[in-house]
């Protein structure tokens, strides 16, 4: 089991570092927002029609990539919407119980569905360069690849959860990583 702890921490290392990474993203998603405003508002009074396309769909993009990419930081901080009214009152080892059941039954089958589901269409967009319809507009494809990446991501954090549910259960300590709002640095 201690191996398996161990590959837990790693993973919440791994999702943390990709998290506070991706809120990164957010600033950028902000930066290119008023540009792409200050763009327009500038060009109208000098007679330029600049077609700023690119910027919305950059910010679309953007806002993509912190929603998949944050999402395995999320569960792994427990900040994730959870209907918590009885949870809350349950002893650990029932609500570790319930987390690895509810991990094992829902999140890692609904992860391979989507891995399944999203593959081929990725595929295809990176075969043909996927592009946006709209007159200078970006690729699509490298953001349709944050998809299985996102999902990837997701199923590795759910395997750390249930580690570490397991290990609740089995009356072992779990990491220092383990559980809500963790310290960062571990």
């Amino acid at each position: 089991m201690r191996l398996l702890l161990r590959l837990s921490h790693a993973i919440d290392r791994l999702t943390g570092r990709i998290g506070r990474a991706t809120g990164w993203l957010l600033l950028a998603m902000i930066v290119v927002g008023a540009l792409g405003a200050l763009l327009r508002y500038l060009g109208r009074p000098l007679g330029l029609a600049l077609a700023l396309n690119a910027f919305g769909e950059a910010q679309w993009y953007l806002f993509s990539a912190v929603f998949l990419l944050g999402a395995a930081w999320t569960l792994r901080d427990d900040a994730h919407v959870r209907v918590d009214v009885l949870y809350g009152r349950l002893s650990p080892k029932r609500q570790a119980l319930i987390d690895l059941a509810g991990t094992l039954l829902f999140l890692l089958p609904f992860c391979a569905l989507m891995l399944w589901a999203t593959l081929p269409a990725v595929a295809e967009s990176w075969a043909v360069r996927e592009g946006s319809p709209d007159p200078g507009g970006l690729p699509r494809y490298p953001i349709k690849a944050l998809v299985p990446v996102a999902f990837v991501l997701l199923g590795l954090q759910g395997l750390s959860q249930a580690i570490k549910a397991t290990a609740t259960l089995r009356g072992e300590a779990a990491t220092p990583a383990s559980g809500p709002h963790h310290a960062e640095g571990v």
